[in-house]
């Protein structure tokens, strides 16, 4: 089961989170610094506006007829701003905060400072009862009507709940009366609705401009790792084509040109290695003729032996080399059918050689030929010391193991390793039908190596050595 992590892996999914953390972040501090500073600007436009009007209302009224105020009273107030003229203020007494003092005092400023100003700004209503015939008909208006908004307090504090704010006011006026004045504006609310569209549609950009950049500039990386799996691999590889960013194409650089001097070395070197033994081959002939010649029976026989196995040993180097410089190519192949296939033919010459086939397909890229010498030396090998071979084959997350075991005496654990060494033997009779040359399994480890895996050998509980083979699985090509 793959394990769920929370932070994406891919450079596109981290530069898109953390592009998301940041935009996300400056939105909600920019929505917290400027929401107080647009609902303060409201409010000072909207009392502004009603002290404005309360002053010229008062120097209208007291200029005016007993018989003009009304209309006058009517035509200036609105659904959401109204006045009446009573014997009685509105308020007590001017409210305890600082704005209602600054704004009693900007309407002190403009009618005099021997008037009586009273203004509260409040959540709810202060109002007290007016006398019925000075409550204006302003018309028009709902179910918060002026009656509502100057005296109940119980309906009145349930209307005032969607109108957060009321300013209410109080004005001396010459003939002893007071004008009266109250309120209502809505501040606006702050809602997240508009900054989550805008976060949503910045966030659609950023996901689409950065996975777009991100596949077209990490493309050449993709491919470069593709190439360098299948270098590992011991495929050849075409040189790629340098594009992309400065950095990428210098890193793509870097990897042609090591391609091509590793790939040169390894020929260089598998064919030195075969000229060295396909020359031998002529001085060991020489002598194993001139060895004919010898008198002593005894000794001819020993020399003869001595040569019969440096042939053997050179045959086997030459041979090595052949495969190594004949490069086969790759091919996807059904391990389970390729192993049994081996195994099979093992049965046929009447060798104990046991595989259980997986039930589902393993598939993997490799070069068939060599893979089954590889296997063919150590299924040799475990006949040859332990009577038997057991195969098995299992996969799981980006590895595929190839196990080869047998019920022999083992490798004592601090020569496991020795025996890779190319003509390294654990029996020491230095007899071909019992030891063999030595080469079997460093061609083996060789061949593993070159499809990128690693071949281990391990000592059995029960008795017996295994052959570990782990190859890597394949891996998706490029989008």
């Amino acid at each position: 089961m793959k394990r769920f992590r929370p932070w994406p892996q891919s450079l596109a999914g981290q530069l898109i989170a953390l592009l998301l953390i940041a935009l996300v972040v400056a939105q909600v501090l920019t929505l917290w610094l400027f929401a107080g500073e647009r609902r303060v600007a409201l409010v000072e436009l909207a009392r502004n506006t009603i002290v404005s009007r309360t002053v010229s209302l008062v120097r209208l009224v007291e200029d005016a007829t007993e018989a003009q105020r009304p209309e006058m009273l009517r035509a200036i107030s609105s659904r959401f701003l109204w006045f009446w003229i009573d014997e009685t203020p509105a308020l007590d007494s001017t409210g305890g905060g600082n704005t209602d003092r600054r704004i009693a005092g900007m309407m002190s400023e403009e009618l005099g400072r021997e008037r009586d100003i009273r203004v509260d700004v409040s959540p709810r209503p202060p109002l007290r009862e007016a006398p019925s015939r000075w409550r204006i008909d302003v018309g028009d208006h709902d179910d918060d009507d002026v009656s509502r908004a100057k005296g109940s307090r119980q309906h009145g504090h349930d209307r005032w709940r969607d109108a957060p704010v009321s300013l209410t006011l109080a004005v001396s006026l010459s003939d002893g009366r007071w004008l009266n004045g109250t309120s209502r504006f809505r501040v606006p609310r702050n809602t997240l609705l508009p900054v989550l569209v805008a976060v949503a549609l910045m966030a659609a950009a950023i996901i689409a401009i950065i996975a777009l950049t991100v596949r077209r500039l990490t493309r050449p990386l993709r491919e470069l790792a593709a190439a360098a799996d299948r270098l590992g691999r011991g495929e050849d590889v075409e040189p790629l084509a340098e594009t992309g960013p400065s950095e990428v194409r210098g890193t793509i650089h870097a990897f042609n040109v090591m391609q091509d001097r590793l790939t040169r070395f390894v020929r260089d070197r598998t064919r030195m290695l075969g000229a060295i033994s396909h020359d031998l081959r002529t001085p060991i002939t020489s002598l194993r003729i001139r060895a004919e010649f010898i008198d002593d029976e005894e000794n001819r026989e020993k020399v003869i032996e001595t040569l019969d196995e440096m042939q053997g040993m050179v045959e086997a180097t030459l041979a090595f080399a052949r495969d190594e410089a004949s490069r086969e190519d790759a091919a996807r192949t059904d391990l389970g059918g390729f192993i049994d296939a081996i195994a099979e033919d093992y049965r046929d010459m009447g060798r104990p050689v046991a595989f259980d086939p997986p039930t589902a397909r393993i598939v993997v890229s490799c070069r068939p030929l060599s893979l089954k010498r590889a296997l063919r030396n150590l299924i040799d090998n475990a006949v040859r010391y332990g009577g038997t071979a057991e195969l098995s084959l299992q996969a799981d997350a980006g590895a595929v193991r190839i196990a080869v075991s047998d019920h022999g005496p083992g490798i004592p654990e601090d020569r496991l390793k020795d025996v890779f060494e190319p003509f390294v033997r654990i029996e020491e009779s230095r007899s071909e039908e019992t030891g063999g040359i030595g080469l079997g399994l460093s061609i083996a480890r060789s061949i593993v190596h070159a499809h990128g895996g690693t071949l281990d050998l391990a000592n059995r509980p029960q008795g017996g050595l295994e052959a570990r083979i782990t190859l890597p699985a394949d891996r998706p090509a490029p989008a």
